[in-house]
């Protein structure tokens, strides 16, 4: 069995799965963005520099992606 690693400062979740890599997401963005989606609106995404950004909407475009 071959033995998973940690994807450090790789951006996009495609990669990290391609890569055998680990991905644990502990911020719960899609679950709250999924439950606040029926009231409407648009939807701000802040966070400091560095803290996940890309990765974070990387990982939503693919849980969303339907092929």
């Amino acid at each position: 069995m071959e033995k998973k690693g940690l994807a450090i400062g790789v951006e996009n979740f495609k990669a990290i799965i391609d890569g055998n890599s680990y991905y644990v997401d502990k911020t719960s963005f899609i679950k709250e963005l999924l439950d606040k989606s029926s009231s409407g609106g648009v939807r701000l995404f802040l966070r400091p520099r560095r803290f996940g950004k890309t990765l974070a909407l990387s990982t939503l475009r693919y849980f969303l992606d339907i092929e």
